[in-house]
């Protein structure tokens, strides 16, 4: 069957009944983190919230009840709530419109992408997917010219200035017309007609997904350009209608702060950067030379100090991996315990517990434990990653008491 959201893709509203509603749970994505979420698997008499497949699902409510996932299964469309509602109960349903007429004209503009590329070209779509920023047509190329690119972009914004006609047709399985349009197949569970999207002069294919129904409603498309894909194929990167508008109102505030930043016109930022980027490298180069100077200073101060016993501490902020190590191949051979780290003193950063090999692998353990870091040892050394430096006074206090107990 089709849904209502499938017959009237512009609906936003719509009155249905509940016709069953059954404990469920959804394991669901929160801010990067999977969730296991409790809940109610809602089945309507009819729906225009469009499940997933194809393109992503709606979003709405159902009364006042958020609706957080809708799937297929089989002929229903499958709503999961966090609510229990009544079987038999009159309910309003209504769309996230933001999200549904986005999907619309991505999804639309996708059609008309994939049609003008193999109809020019011959570059048939073997896949896409409608991302959350930027959506991206798996092409069967092993790379797109930037002409043809050019060209493919300009065919598909006259086709939208000339306000192309778009129509459903549903058809049975067994219609003649079916074997004359484009398609990638229908699903193991496909239940009643075949749903047609045409496109008037570019383009008929069998879809289920949410469209507009005239391009003129599409306002533009912009390939943004492409990447290299799996198996000698090419990634076809686009934006279609309102997302066009945001991006280009976000790459204006983002040239507005670089020109504020770089103290220069847009047209001069490449350049800008590329002076920045060749300075900052010739600095690290300079400040990589100089701390390896202050290692072999610190050392040579250390060894030549009558006073000095058999435990040397050490922080410095901007070190590094190697003037940690230059610093300890100078004292080790000393039979000297060398305890040194970099970075913020109460953040994360790195350590090094080097000296006699039996009392590193016996103490190291104890020095990242307190560090609360990554590492291991071997061979009189120990180092690793500590997620925070806030203890590093506690660790040398307790290598310290080591050393003179020693001693003793």
């Amino acid at each position: 069957m089709a849904f209502q959201c499938q017959r009237d893709c512009y609906m936003k509203e719509f009155v249905t009944s509940v016709v069953s509603c059954c404990p469920a749970e959804l394991k669901h994505e929160v801010n990067g983190k999977k969730e296991t979420l409790k809940g109610f698997n809602i089945k309507l008499q009819d729906t225009i919230l469009f499940p997933e497949g194809g393109q992503p699902d709606d979003h709405g409510l159902i009364g006042d009840v958020p609706v957080v996932r809708v799937t297929r299964q089989g002929a229903d469309a499958v709503h999961f709530v966090g609510s229990p509602l009544e079987e038999g109960q009159e309910v309003q349903v209504k769309v996230d419109w933001e999200r549904r007429f986005d999907h619309m004209q991505q999804h639309s503009g996708q059609h008309v992408i994939t049609a003008l590329a193999e109809n020019m070209f011959g570059y048939k779509t073997t896949s896409w997917e409608l991302g959350r920023q930027r959506s991206t047509i798996e092409l069967d190329t092993p790379s797109v010219k930037p002409a043809q690119l050019q060209a493919l972009e300009e065919a598909a914004n006259e086709k939208i200035r000339v306000h192309t006609p778009v129509t459903v047709q549903l058809l049975s399985i067994d219609d003649p017309a079916v074997e004359k349009v484009r398609s990638r197949g229908l699903p193991d569970d496909h239940a009643g007609p075949i749903r047609i999207i045409d496109i008037e002069g570019v383009d008929a294919n069998m879809c289920c997904g949410t469209h507009v129904s005239n391009l003129s409603h599409l306002q533009v498309i912009k390939l943004l350009g492409t990447e290299k894909g799996k198996k000698n194929k090419t990634n076809l990167i686009f934006l279609t209608g309102n997302r066009v508008l945001k991006y280009a109102e976000k790459s204006y505030s983002t040239e507005r702060s670089l020109v504020s930043l770089l103290k220069t016109g847009p047209d001069e930022h490449v350049e800008a950067v590329d002076k920045l980027q060749k300075s900052v490298k010739l600095l690290l180069k300079t400040n990589l030379s100089l701390l390896r100077d202050m290692a072999v200073v610190i050392t040579q101060n250390f060894k030549n100090d009558p006073r000095r016993g058999n435990f040397f501490s050490l922080h410095k902020k901007e070190g590094d991996n190697e003037f940690m190590n230059i610093i300890a191949n100078e004292l080790t051979t000393e039979g000297t315990l060398v305890f040194l780290t970099v970075g913020e003193e109460k953040g994360p950063g790195l350590f090094l517990l080097a000296g006699p090999s039996e009392r590193v692998a016996e103490m190291g353990p104890r020095v990242l434990e307190m560090l609360q870091g990554k590492g291991a040892g071997k061979n009189g050394r120990f180092q690793g990653k500590a997620n925070s430096l806030a203890r590093r006074g506690e660790v040398e206090a307790f290598l310290e008491q080591q050393c003179k107990q020693q001693e003793e």
